[in-house]
């Protein structure tokens, strides 16, 4: 069996060693490896000894590796498991470190889960399908995912979900309160808020989107539809071309005829 002749420290890397069996360069190995098997010139190393010794570097190096990437940011098992293969670690050698992990509670997908739905929901203003999703995409298991996203109530999530409408409606004063509804609801699924949701804070807002002031946002949207239209029609068919995009964008008819009738007065 191999005898160990020759035992160097590395220059770049004071707490690991190089083993030489027989003269020859055999392995290297972590400083707490090196104690624990009581490696030391002239003691002989069965091969099987070889392989758990560099088996557990191993395991150390990943469980080294998974705590620097930890050290950023808080991440699910799923990223660390990726990270640890991608970085040229065996599919043992990871999962051996990821127990490590959990065994010092470095790792924990339940905080993890809650820290991201408090940040989605805090910072990105997401909704729960959205949520769900993230988790999903960060490997969270189902049961996981439910028990955390029940935290979210509906309570919480009309409340941040009108923090989003009311912004959107004060940039949206010269949309017709149709196109007010239908810009809210479009960003709310964005969001990933359920359609529930969104139609309770449009109707917790229907004062502030209802509004006679006509006037104003004719003037915008009107005369853009007048002047389009006026470039290929004119006449009767212009005036009915006119009429059916601005009873799209919302507004009544009778307001329709009248901004259509000052128009052809207009131009005489």
């Amino acid at each position: 069996m191999p005898v160990i002749t020759k035992i160097t420290r590395q220059k770049r890397h004071q707490d690991r060693y190089n083993i030489y069996l027989d003269e020859e360069y055999a392995f290297s190995v972590d400083e707490s490896v090196l104690i624990q098997h009581q490696l030391t010139k002239g003691k002989v190393v069965a091969d099987f000894e070889m392989d758990d010794m560099v088996y557990e570097d191993e395991v150390r190096k990943a469980f080294s590796a998974a705590l620097n990437y930890l050290s950023f940011r808080m991440r699910s098992e799923q990223e660390v498991k990726k990270k640890l293969l991608d970085s040229g670690y065996g599919e043992s050698v990871a999962l051996e470190a990821i127990k490590k992990l959990h065994d010092y509670n470095y790792l924990n997908d339940e905080a993890f889960s809650k820290a991201l739905l408090s940040t989605e929901k805090n910072s990105s203003k997401k909704g729960p399908n959205a949520i769900r999703q993230s988790l999903k995409q960060k490997g969270i298991d189902e049961d996981t995912r439910q028990q955390v996203l029940d935290t979210y109530t509906e309570e919480d999530q009309i409340e941040v979900a009108m923090a989003l409408a009311e912004k959107t409606l004060r940039s949206a004063q010269k949309l017709t309160p149709s196109q007010q509804k239908k810009k809210i609801q479009d960003l709310l699924a964005r969001k990933g808020y359920p359609f529930h949701i969104g139609k309770s804070v449009i109707s917790r807002l229907e004062d502030e989107l209802v509004t006679d002031e006509w006037d104003a946002k004719l003037q915008d949207q009107g005369e853009k539809a007048w002047r389009k239209v006026s470039a290929k029609y004119n006449g009767r068919e212009r005036r009915q071309k006119v009429k059916q995009q601005l009873y799209g964008k919302g507004f009544p008819l009778e307001i329709i005829d009248q901004f259509i009738d000052m128009k052809e007065q207009e131009d005489g």
